[in-house]
């Protein structure tokens, strides 16, 4: 397998700046990739439950997401992300990403977990 491949790797988000994150509860994503294309589910932290899907090129993601919030309601949209190798060889994600009908540009952190 590529050592950059998503199939299958854990990531918890550590930072966002659209919302604090839980340290004790932070959003969980569970990644999968095949042939270029990404897919996968998220929970936690403010999220009930969420999906996304899209595409790989090199180390660069596009995706699309939705996601049933805790407090009621549904948010979603659209992020682009870059895929950085940590010295012990743990991926990071570090992702731009916009809500629909917000012209908000956000920034997230999300660290690959065992």
């Amino acid at each position: 397998m590529d050592d950059r491949n998503l199939n299958d790797r854990k990531f918890v988000m550590v930072s966002s700046t659209a919302s604090a994150v839980d340290p004790d509860g932070p959003t969980e994503f569970v990644y999968k990739e095949e042939d270029g294309i990404i897919w996968g589910d998220y929970v936690g932290d403010t999220v009930v439950h969420g999906h996304f899907v899209g595409t790989r090129e090199a180390d660069r993601i596009e995706l699309t997401y939705i996601h049933q919030l805790k407090s009621g309601g549904r948010a979603g949209g659209r992020s682009a992300s870059r895929i950085e190798t940590l010295p012990d060889g743990r991926l990071h994600l570090i992702e731009e990403f916009q809500f629909e009908g917000d012209d908000t540009k956000h920034v997230s952190v999300c660290a690959e977990v065992s």
